[in-house]
């Protein structure tokens, strides 16, 4: 009889948890998934209760192998994929694979990477939970109904490649709808005045003019400054009245999955993705010596704010310990969740708070080291004393109209002594100024009375850090898809991010408008959101999965049907602009998106043939821009021998043949650094270019043929000289990632071969 077999979800873990279990298990990986629904088709027979038609994904044939054999003639597996939805579904799919008489199934949820926690969860194991996979499975549906059948129309619509997501779709229209927000934005004029003061004792401070006649007062031009400093210029300060008090300020519970993200994003300068690709790492396991790997940090995709007694009873200790008995709160210090739906796992913290970050110094990358001395001090913070402020508030009285001045100080740290949020530091930074100790009715002298011009400013465009807390507080995704949602708008093209803020590309605008015109549910947050609720529902059993899909996709049905003929064509009829066509000064212009991206182009086409590139003002208002001329070269074509002029493309500048329409040669400019030669044949059939290294619009590297735009080929990926070994594709590509390094592999998606790089790729 085989040992019994233990199945986790990622390889990293394997060895952390065989040095704990011993000889008495056996412990292999599912590599993540193992079966999802076919990437060619629907994958949803919508007429039998919407069943999933699972398959092996492609390239797992060898892990099914690998874990058949491991299993052997074993009575017992325990399934131990991550703890959350997608674990679950993991681990019952997992289950049908190895499902044999007399074989039993226990689910195992390893909350921490410890000796104590594994050996706890393996003796509290449990049934597999029926209503969580049934929830990840109602999601995936979900999100393959949308997706599958709005993008085909976006193909049709608009340009091959395109994509929709139930939850990417809305989130790019948040950005859309801000960005339009600050188009609309018209500034307001307002004026402040600042008086410099001076009492009997240092220091000088400042206070700001805040009433008139007890009144809030509002100074709306200049005018109103100046008739206000008349009034003052002979009227003595005094300082009316002193108002002291200590505020208490309790910590910050320890990290949920959004907060850890959106602190080490603006902590860290951390993307989401990294941060929670070094989070990972952290759970996982990292060698504390020799065959020594220790699993750091709880679980780090949670929505709650639980933590153990236990984990508490050692902060406190270890608190006394450092900082003395004044410092601790006494007892443990718990948050209350905001969603108990979300409640299966503790916040995010250290296994062991004596696992400090000085200690783990010498065992942490730099990354790592900052991530987890972020956790361990937050977590530490939440378990030590309220910290008490100081403050002092000054109301000076000149004449009719009343100065305030503000000033705090720390009187005890507290848990100030060990974190401070990002907020903190932001606050910090704008400084706090020290008042003097003065006695009311004292006379103050004015150094000088500063008046001031202000505009309003329009809402700010998100960054990473703000667009997670947008999409957390209005309830669209959950913590563990926002990193995702974050990378796949802007690869789609749909938003850039530039000086840290997203701003949404033309493409994105085109698309959020044709899906909010013809899906208005889909990109409503509020019906997204409520969606998600019904997905926690589902979860804690309390509808059917059945049920929430019915629901959504009745209506969904309609609406789609009516969008295949009423969607609005930019390919052919083309998006109105409210411009006339300035060369036949009666036809309207429209947006058109053609091979080379969208443009503008006269409607009355082809009795009008005028088109154009345009662009946008910081007010939105379209404006055709002005062709580029061809710049004449010294050098000839190769086909006819006219001379080469520099055209504008897609991807930049190219040569193109000044005999155009009759002789259509074009060539990539190598020279002046666009272009970057990589040796590699062009492996479109039937041409004999050569791939080169590109710079996108966006400053993203890319590899496309020097024969552009006669030949079209391009990929974000470096093409590798060499035929893919298991299917015959033309040619392999260069892929990095951080479980497998870097990897030959095959583009072709039905293949899915990979190879360690060096290994016959000519490196």
């Amino acid at each position: 009889m085989s040992k019994p077999l233990v199945i986790v979800e990622s390889p990293t873990k394997v060895r952390t948890i065989k040095k704990y279990l011993g000889n008495d298990y056996n412990v292999a990986a599912t590599v993540g998934h193992i079966k999802d629904l076919p990437s060619k088709n629907l994958g949803i027979d919508i007429e039998k209760d919407f069943t999933p038609q699972y398959r092996t994904i492609p390239g797992k044939s060898k892990v099914l192998s690998q874990l058949k054999s491991a299993a052997g003639d074993t009575t017992d597996i325990y399934l131990a994929p991550d703890p959350d939805r997608e674990g679950e579904a993991i681990a019952w799919h997992t289950a049908e694979v190895l499902k044999k008489k007399g074989r039993r199934f226990h689910r195992v949820l390893f909350h921490e990477l410890t000796k104590k926690a594994i050996l706890e969860s393996m003796q509290a194991a449990q049934d597999l939970d029926r209503h969580k996979y049934e929830a990840q499975q109602a999601r995936r549906i979900l999100d393959r109904l949308v997706g599958y059948q709005i993008s085909p129309l976006l193909w049709r619509k608009v340009k091959g490649g395109l994509s929709a997501g139930r939850v990417q779709s809305v989130s790019v229209r948040i950005i859309c709808d801000r960005e339009r927000a600050i188009q609309a934005f018209e500034p307001v004029e307002y004026w402040s005045i600042t008086a410099s003061l001076k009492g009997s004792q240092p220091p000088a401070f400042d206070a700001k003019l805040a009433r008139k006649n007890g009144k809030k007062i509002e100074i709306p031009d200049e005018a109103a400054a100046t008739a206000i400093l008349r009034d003052l210029e002979n009227a003595p300060f005094v300082l009316d009245k002193i108002v002291k008090r200590t505020t208490r300020r309790n910590p910050l519970p320890p990290f949920i999955t959004s907060k850890l993200q959106q602190e080490a994003i603006r902590k860290l300068r951390f993307s989401a993705k990294k941060a929670m690709m070094i989070a990972q790492q952290l759970y996982e396991g990292i060698d504390l010596g020799p065959g020594e790997p220790v699993g750091l940090i709880t679980y780090m995709r949670t929505d709650s704010t639980r933590i153990a007694d236990e984990a508490a009873q050692e902060a406190l200790q270890l608190i006394t310990e450092r900082f003395g008995p004044n410092y601790s709160n006494g007892k443990p210090r718990f948050f209350k969740n905001k969603n108990k739906a979300q409640d299966a796992h503790e916040a995010i913290r250290p296994t062991s708070v004596y696992h400090t970050p000085e200690k783990l110094k010498p065992y942490l990358s730099k990354d790592q080291m900052a991530l987890y001395t972020m956790i361990w001090q937050r977590f530490m913070a939440s378990q030590m004393a309220q910290a008490l402020i100081d403050q002092k508030t000054l109301s000076i009285v000149a004449g009719d109209y009343t100065f305030t001045a503000s000033g705090s100080s720390v009187k005890f740290a507290g848990f100030l002594a060990v974190y401070q949020s990002a907020d903190d530091d932001a606050e910090r930074s704008k400084g706090s100024q020290t008042l003097p100790e003065l006695e009311e009715k004292s006379v103050l002298t004015p150094l000088g009375i500063v008046p001031k011009q202000h505009f309003t400013q329009p809402p700010p465009r998100f960054s990473e850090a703000s667009l997670v807390k947008e999409l957390e507080e209005n309830g669209i995704g959950r913590p563990s898809t926002y990193a995702a949602i974050l990378s796949t708008i802007r690869d789609k093209g749909y938003v850039e991010l530039l000086k840290g803020y997203f701003r949404p590309t033309e493409l994105g605008f085109i698309v959020n408008d044709l899906l909010i015109a013809s899906f208005p549910e889909i990109l409503d947050v509020e019906f997204t959101a409520r969606m998600e609720n019904d997905l926690d529902r589902v979860e804690q059993a309390e509808v059917e999965s059945l049920a929430i899909l019915n629901q959504f996709y009745g209506p969904f049905s309609k609406k789609l049907a009516e969008a295949v003929e009423g969607m609005l064509s930019v390919k052919g009829v083309g998006m109105p602009t409210g411009l006339t066509c300035p060369l036949c000064k009666k036809n309207p212009l429209r947006i058109k998106m053609g091979k080379n991206g969208h443009f503008l182009a006269c409607s009355g086409y082809p009795e009008c043939t005028y088109s154009s590139d345009y662009e946008r003002d910081e007010k939105g208002v379209i404006a055709p821009v002005a062709p580029v001329q061809s710049e004449a070269t010294d050098k000839v074509c190769d086909k006819c021998g006219k001379p080469m002029v520099i055209k504008r493309g897609r991807y930049g500048d190219f040569l193109a043949c000044s005999g155009y329409p009759e002789c259509k040669h074009t060539q990539s400019l190598n020279g002046g650094g666009s272009a970057k030669a990589t040796g590699v044949p062009c492996p479109q059939p039937g041409c004999d270019g050569e791939i080169v290294e590109k710079s996108s619009k966006r400053g993203k590297i890319f590899y496309g043929c020097n024969r552009y735009p006669e030949c079209s080929f391009a990929s974000w990926d470096k093409p590798v000289a060499k035929a893919c070994p298991a299917c015959g594709n033309a040619y392999m590509v260069e892929k990095t990632t951080k479980r497998d390094g870097t990897m030959i592999v095959c583009p072709n998606r039905e293949c899915k071969h990979k190879e360690p790089a060096g290994e016959g790729d000519g490196k």
